[in-house]
């Protein structure tokens, strides 16, 4: 029968510290010698049960706390505080995180305090980033302090050109009539590039979709995507390889403040002129006059899916050729925007939440079906949304999938061309949903869904009632 041995080195320098003792005191009182008592604290030798019940008769102390075993415990929280990526470069044996909980409990929970704090700070920052501060040294504008945001960057590049680039709609055009020619996508990347496409294994590409193999002269595509998802690939390949002056040219024009932000432009860009290919700007103008607007239809004319056709009708405001403006958001279940553009003079909110009265952020209840809504904004805008929720990834049993909810709005006045208006006629004004851009800049005071309370509004408190709505409004 064995026993277990017990190691209390940082508990007993910890108890002879609370005590005020030193350990020459300590060792008169417990009768052992000054050095033992080292290396008792120092955990290189281990207590006895005969020293056990001195120390709980000389200083009147509780045997089970005394001997209990904080060392796993304080481990495991160790073991979970060094999950964080932030110490992914780092080898940290298992032994190791051990040793430092079972013989240094006051680094170990030191470190745990910290950690718990920097998370804190990390989440006030992220608080503040998203109201536009910045910490000392990043880009500062208009005589604030603004941060460096690569995807607001590429947001306001893509509102000021209300997301439309007539230079890749032209080449994304004639690069569409190459590629029949030629016989499809991949017979063009071959003829013209000598590229040859490959669809291989999740597994193979390691978390890529496409890879761009230089030395092998080949286009590498995961074979569990679908068909559109593969065609927009290899178009968006085509475009990198095709179109890289112009990419380049329209990249050098928005004035990115960081190397992040420009590579995330030329991502987007290349899209644009992917879409550009496979939905060519006169061909899809025509099919959308003809089909009034019918997401669903135009993706299976010009086989490209829900999400891909209704992006690319935000892009319609060619000189002379001009359809419908829209604008267009992508949301995910927990309300983040994923995705956000602007053709319709849609006053998106840069920060906060959404307001969830409007139906995209309801379409995840009923997923892959259509639904419409008349929304009216306080200044009296009036808006016709057209929501779907769309799914990303899958394609085999183990591999994941996102879905996500798009809405495309018009103004009003252009519903009349939409086929979903016909069966959703306009309701007039004041009878659409009324909803606000987010609660902090919505003064609705009879919104029931109202989330926080609208800035710069006095709130009312009266112990005598409760108002049905979340927050009473002084009055202007």
């Amino acid at each position: 029968m064995t026993t277990k041995t017990t190691y209390l080195g940082p508990r007993l320098r910890r108890l002879r510290r609370d005590l005020g003792l030193t350990q020459a005191q300590m060792a008169t009182d417990l009768e052992i010698s000054p050095s033992y008592i080292a290396l008792l604290e120092r955990n290189q030798r281990p207590v006895t049960a005969d020293l056990l019940l001195r120390l709980v008769r000389t200083y009147g102390l509780d045997m089970a706390e005394l001997a209990s075993d904080e060392g796993p415990e304080l481990a495991a929280r160790l073991r979970q505080m060094l999950r964080d990526p932030l110490f992914a470069d780092i080898d940290l044996p298992p032994l190791e995180v051990a040793d430092v909980a079972a013989n240094f409990p006051g680094i170990a929970e030191a470190m745990l305090r910290l950690h718990a704090a920097a998370q804190q700070d990390r989440l006030a920052l992220a608080d503040r980033v998203a109201d536009g501060w910045a910490p000392a040294g990043q880009w500062a504008g208009n005589g604030g302090r603004a941060v460096d945001d690569p995807v607001a960057d590429v947001r306001r590049f893509l509102g000021q050109r209300r997301n439309h680039f007539p230079l890749l709609d032209d080449a994304g055009e004639a690069l569409a009539g190459q590629v029949a020619g030629n016989g499809g996508l991949e017979a063009h990347l071959q003829k013209q590039y000598g590229l040859k496409v490959r669809y291989l294994p999740p597994d193979v590409l390691m978390g890529s979709i496409r890879r761009y193999d230089r030395h092998h002269e080949q286009v590498l595509i995961v074979d569990s995507l679908n068909h559109c998802s593969r065609r927009f690939q290899l178009a968006v390949q085509l475009a990198n390889l095709a179109c890289r002056a112009d990419l380049d040219a329209l990249v050098d024009e928005g004035g990115f403040r960081t190397e992040s932000g420009r590579r995330l432009a030329r991502r987007t860009l290349a899209g644009y002129a992917a879409a550009a290919m496979l939905m060519p700007y006169a061909a899809f103008a025509r099919a959308v006059e003809a089909r009034a607007y019918d997401i669903e239809a135009l993706s299976r004319l010009f086989g490209t899916s829900f999400e891909q056709t209704a992006h690319r009708l935000t892009t319609l405001q060619k000189p002379g050729q001009e359809r419908v403006p829209f604008f267009f958001i992508r949301v995910d279940p927990a309300g983040n925007v994923s995705k956000r553009l602007d053709g319709a003079g849609f006053p998106f909110a840069r920060h906060g939440g959404g307001c969830p009265l409007w139906s995209v952020h309801g379409l995840f209840r009923t997923p892959g079906v259509i639904v419409t809504q008349w929304i009216e904004l306080p200044d009296g805008q009036r808006f016709f949304s057209v929501g779907r929720t769309v799914s990303a990834g899958g394609g085999a049993f183990e591999q994941p999938r996102v879905e996500r909810a798009i809405a495309l709005g018009c103004a009003a006045e252009d519903a009349r061309h939409l086929v979903y208006a016909r069966h959703n006629p306009d309701p007039g004004p004041g009878r659409g949903t009324p909803i606000g851009l987010s609660c902090r800049l919505c003064h609705r005071a009879d919104c029931t869904a109202r989330a926080l309370p609208p800035l710069g509004r006095a709130l009312l408190s009266d112990e005598l009632h409760r108002d049905r709505v979340p927050y009473s409004l002084a009055d202007e």
